[in-house]
């Protein structure tokens, strides 16, 4: 190299250098560029996603209200049904827990004065619906049922249920506006970060060519960037599971009203109360044209006389078994299934059928099943039966035919017991025949019938595992015919029908002449009592209000027993118990009660004896010999 090579080279060198801090000094802004907008478009996806994780917390928050808000009233409307203290108090703790979620929803939404102003509106809704729920459960509380189920059934159709399912339906889709919004806007400023990201890897990538340490840190800072992307696909999966999650929620919320539409029809029970009397009122016709017989023939011929009071008597007992059977039907109770052959079946049917249907209907019984059984729950079979023929008789307006046949039937290789209750009635178009099984569903005017008879038969059938059709043809008549399955084993002697309250119970030495206080509030069943305990010897004290108990056992020299109803207006029977501790502690107490429910569950009895309604003389000697013999066994321990 020469001279002026050399001098030629210096300053080729000194561009060269400056060259290179040049490149040097851009590829670095271009790396910090690089790395700035990186950290803004991470800032704006966390910014995102949060903005989703809100919208989807507010979400399945308005979800979970309508579902808990669905629950509480489930559970209301069953316990106005049952009178159930426990789903008294599911419905109390269900409708705190929705008032905590509104909490919880102002607190996510308390910087949208929008969502604010709708969450107030609902707020108003909700104490607005509370009170009105809240006077059904009290008047159910203090066993005011028929005005329960009015105030239940007002409440109903009250706007303030739709206020607060629109106000949340509309607090929902302001929110998918607001994270649609917010998702667009994310998705934008990414777009933006990631073109103005890979310009200036391009340029850092011209870069390189120049200056390879410069290209490396290009190379590094592109790395970070893959990684903040492999950080943002998994929180874009987090974020679908999310998603996924709220899917699941939707459905379990649209699974929940179908229950509570469910339920809803169960309340409508509240209306059928004119019904329910007329079917009660079929079987007290019986009890009560039986009793009329009797006492015609009480003094001219005694035999006929005891007929017509058992015949009364089965009747009593059918109207109980259908008071069972009612609950049944609200709970979904399980039956007592045995083998059922016709014959006798039809037996036991044929005055029962016939006294209900009145002289105008003629009843005939047909058995082609050649001894063929199934196996069903004798009285719901009966009832099902009863039903179809009371419908049979309204068809034919009090007259005509009716057939009641037992067939068999083989379908798809398997056998069934075919019963068919054919009429000459009015018969039904075909769009009546579609509905005939949906419950509370009926043609007749309001009060007599409740709809619920084919709706039982229909679930009673396929409860056993068989079918039930309808043929009709307008003006010819209807045939309802029910399939159940064949039993191979033979039916047993059937045992006579019984209240509760009259079950064998091992014979108990009865001590004569107790002085018994009556505490009942009915009037038409305190003189019944009276005149029971009197007729087995006993010294009976009545008493037709709880508060005045304590003043009428001061008055008495000798107090043996007290016999008490449970459920009273002023005072129930525990209560009162509870009250004469102090001075009458050592005095037996029996229980008396009707209530179907089981007061001995739903109120605490303190450990004392149960009688229930409806029993019999029998059963009421029985039951006080005991309740006198425990408290002397208890004496005697001391």
């Amino acid at each position: 190299m020469t001279d002026e090579d050399a001098e030629r080279g210096g300053p080729t060198s000194t561009w060269g250098t400056i060259a290179l801090w040049v490149l040097g000094l851009l590829g670095v802004a271009v790396l910090a560029a690089l790395l700035l907008t990186l950290r803004e478009a991470n800032h704006r996806r966390d910014d995102a996603l949060a903005a989703q994780r809100h919208s989807y917390d507010v979400m399945i928050l308005v979800r979970t209200l309508q579902g808990t808000i669905a629950r509480s009233e489930a559970s209301l409307g069953r316990y106005v049904i049952s009178g159930d203290q426990q789903l008294g108090r599911l419905y109390f703790e269900d409708w705190r827990r929705a008032d905590e979620t509104i909490d919880r929803l102002e607190k996510l939404t308390h910087d949208n004065a929008v969502q604010s102003r709708h969450l107030g509106e609902i707020r108003d809704a909700f104490r607005e619906r509370g009170d009105e729920l809240a006077l059904t459960a009290l008047n159910t509380n203090y066993r005011k049922n028929n005005q329960a189920l009015a105030r239940f059934y007002h409440s109903s159709k009250a706007d303030s249920l739709t206020r607060i399912n629109e106000g949340l339906d509309a607090l929902v889709a302001q929110e998918r506006v607001l994270l649609e919004a917010r998702t667009s806007h994310a998705q934008a400023s990414v777009r933006r970060s990631s073109i103005i990201a890979k310009v200036l890897a391009a340029f850092g990538l011209l870069l390189v060519v120049g200056v390879i340490w410069l290209g490396w840190a290009v190379v590094s800072a592109l790395s970070e960037h893959a990684v903040a992307r492999a950080e943002a696909d998994a929180q874009r999966d987090r974020a679908e599971e999310l998603a996924s999650a709220v899917a699941q929620a939707t459905e379990e919320l649209r699974a929940q009203e179908a229950r509570l539409r469910q339920i809803q029809k169960m309340e409508a029970v509240g209306q059928l109360t004119g019904g329910i009397a007329h079917d009660f009122n079929n079987m007290l016709a019986v009890v009560l044209g039986g009793i009329e017989l009797a006492q015609r023939a009480v003094t001219i011929d005694p035999k006929t006389a005891a007929r017509h009071l058992s015949s009364a008597h089965d009747g009593a007992q059918r109207a109980a078994a259908l008071t069972q059977q009612l609950l049944a039907f609200a709970r979904e109770t399980a039956i007592n299934p045995e083998p059922i052959a016709a014959a006798p079946l039809f037996e036991g049917l044929a005055d029962l059928i016939g006294r209900t249907l009145g002289d105008g209907v003629t009843v005939r019984f047909g058995d082609e099943s050649d001894g063929w059984c199934t196996r069903a729950d004798r009285v719901q079979l009966e009832n099902s039966l009863v039903n179809l023929a009371v419908n049979a008789r309204d068809a034919m307006e009090g007259r005509g035919t009716l057939t009641i046949r037992a067939l068999r039937r083989t379908v798809a290789s398997a056998d069934y017991v075919a019963l068919a209750v054919s009429d000459t009635g009015c018969g039904m178009t075909p769009d009546v025949v579609e509905r005939v099984f949906e419950p509370f569903f009926t043609t007749k005017p309001v009060g007599k019938g409740t709809g619920l008879g084919l709706s039982q038969v229909f679930s009673f059938a396929r409860g056993l595992g068989g079918d039930v059709s309808v043929d009709s043809v307008v003006g010819l008549g209807t045939t309802v015919t029910l399939l159940l399955p064949r039993e191979r084993a033979q039916p047993t002697a059937s045992a006579p029908l019984m209240p509760v309250s009259a079950a064998p119970v091992a014979p108990v030495q009865n001590p004569a002449g107790l002085h018994i206080l009556v505490v009942e509030d009915d009037p038409r069943v305190l003189p019944a009592t009276m005149d029971a305990l009197s007729e087995l010897g006993h010294h009976p004290r009545a008493c037709d209000d709880p508060t005045r108990a304590a003043a009428l056992l001061a008055g008495m020299d000798r107090v043996d027993l007290i016999l008490s109803d449970v459920l009273m207006p002023t005072l129930t029977g525990p209560e009162m118990v509870a009250e004469l501790a102090a001075t009458h502690a050592r005095v037996p107490v029996l229980f008396v009660t009707g209530f179907a429910g089981g007061a001995d569950e739903a109120i605490d009895l303190g450990g004392h004896p149960v009688l229930r309604k409806p029993f019999t003389l029998a059963a009421l000697e029985r039951a006080v010999a005991q309740a006198a013999a425990a408290r002397r066994e208890a004496r005697a321990a001391a």
